[in-house]
């Protein structure tokens, strides 16, 4: 009866602790990046640059790769926010090449980052429908709305797993407002059009 275990013990599990809390910091510096770059490519994607956009892309997804490499069973929780922002920006810009949106294991992101960057992309589909509906490019704007009320009621039953896929319950709430609000933009704009054509055929 002694300490004897403990005491060859405790000397191997601080090496091992020291070497995730180096890994921890190193995701938490360097996750920041992958952030900055999605959403660098997110207002790239909406001033029309789509090359910038598939530029900082790129870089975000080799950035994500590193992250990856760094990360166990205990710190899988710091890449969840970084691939959900590479999903988002994907995602929006997939959609305004006419193009279909890369599944969650083509991205080779988790499950929850996955649901999560889908539902941050309907508000990003809002603000395209908007833009659409200034310059007069109103069935453009129809195409995009469809897609993002259609992304909504997809993921819609998703609330369910709330616990799991933390603020899925949130977020469908806002885009709940977010999709009628759009809604309601695209019928008064669609309406003013009406009356604009019996207006100018009279």
């Amino acid at each position: 009866m002694g300490l004897k275990n403990v005491k060859s013990s405790l000397p191997l599990i601080s090496k091992e602790l020291e070497k995730t809390n180096s890994s921890r910091e190193f995701l938490i510096k360097n996750n920041r990046q992958v952030i900055i770059n999605c959403s660098q490519a997110i207002i790239s994607i909406h001033k029309n640059d789509l090359l910038s956009a598939k530029n900082k892309i790129k870089t975000a997804k080799e950035q994500l790769v590193k992250l990856k490499q760094k990360t166990d069973g205990n710190l899988n929780r710091y890449i969840i926010t970084p691939e959900q922002e590479l999903v988002e920006a994907v995602s929006l810009l997939s959609i305004i090449e006419g193009k279909d949106i890369p599944s969650y294991k083509t991205l080779k992101v988790s499950a929850e980052s996955y649901i999560l960057g889908l539902l941050d992309c309907i508000g990003e589909l809002k603000r395209q429908v908007i833009d659409q509906i200034r310059i007069g490019n109103s069935k453009n704007a129809e195409k995009l709305f469809d897609i993002m009320e259609s992304l909504y009621l997809m993921l819609y039953p998703f609330a369910t797993f709330d616990k799991i896929v933390k603020e899925s319950r949130r977020k469908l709430d806002v885009n709940r407002m977010l999709v009628e609000e759009t809604r309601l933009v695209l019928t008064e704009e669609i309406r003013r059009q009406e009356f604009l054509k019996k207006m100018n055929s009279k």
